[in-house]
């Protein structure tokens, strides 16, 4: 799977372009990920709107925007589509002892990718499994990255070059 969070950052970047003529940098598509960045459209616990500073492609001067999550929504949808196609695509295609754990434990997501509001109730949604969201997200991916490491011989095999 090719979509990760600097994708989702390119797709708020194109985003504030098109809808608000405004250029901004990748800190603040990031910044505006964490902060507003959602995979559904509605939630329960909807984020307070977020205010960014860019460069008007107008005038050239520093305007400010606010967008709410719904915006953010819609602009990262394709990615998010790519993404849940992939997890689809990963359950057909598993081991059936895997698929069996999988039944019983659901999902485990992690990495920056899996805080995105409302991420783990479209996945149940649409696999119809329990999805489990890492408490240190960020910080497990670098754990299973030093084990990946520690064993690059025996684990050849699964790593995808």
């Amino acid at each position: 799977m090719k979509i990760a969070g600097d994708q989702l950052n390119k797709d708020i970047l194109n985003f504030m372009r098109r809808s608000h003529n405004l250029l901004i940098g990748e800190r603040s598509a990031e910044r505006i990920k964490i902060e507003v960045g959602a995979a559904l459209q509605e939630l329960d616990d909807a984020p307070a709107n977020f205010t960014v500073i860019g460069r008007d492609m107008m005038t050239g001067l520093p305007k400010e925007v606010t967008v709410n999550y719904t915006e953010v929504s819609s602009a990262m949808e394709k990615s998010i589509s790519v993404i849940e196609e992939s997890v689809i695509k990963t359950l057909e295609t598993c081991p059936p002892e895997l698929a069996g754990d999988i039944y019983r434990k659901g999902i485990h997501i992690t990495g920056g990718g899996s805080n995105l509001k409302g991420l783990d109730k479209r996945l149940e949604l649409k696999t119809k499994l329990k999805v489990h969201l890492c408490e240190n997200s960020l910080l497990s991916v670098i754990k299973g990255t030093s084990t990946s490491l520690k064993k690059l011989k025996t684990m050849k095999h699964i790593l995808v070059r």
